[in-house]
């Protein structure tokens, strides 16, 4: 059975040329990538969409997914910016726990 992924590209490429056709060029440099990643979908989603309140955030984030490059790519930037865990839940709104788990089980 064929691993099926949402067609971000196609979704997100919709949705500006129908809805916010002014950010297209904020959005290309993404939208061109050979493949989107979970942190690229998040990065469009910001652009597109802006910050949410308190409560659309609170729901949102217990509902996101990270493939291994993305936690790969997150685990990297902690540790070439040597910063603690607490830093990387700040800068990434994730739970330091998810964090340290992450590190436990790449590293």
């Amino acid at each position: 059975m064929k691993d099926t992924k949402p067609d971000y590209r196609r979704i997100y490429t919709d949705i500006i040329n129908k809805k916010f056709p002014e950010k297209k060029d904020s959005c290309l440099y993404i939208l061109n990538k050979e493949e989107l990643s979970a942190l690229d979908v998040i990065t469009l989603n910001t652009i597109i969409f802006g910050s949410l309140d308190t409560e659309s955030r609170e729901f949102n984030q217990k509902h996101k997914s990270y493939d291994v490059d993305s936690i790969r790519k997150i685990l990297d930037y902690k540790k070439n910016n040597n910063l603690s865990n607490i830093e990387m839940s700040k800068k990434f709104k994730l739970s330091r726990n998810t964090i340290s788990k992450w590190n436990k089980f790449f590293h």
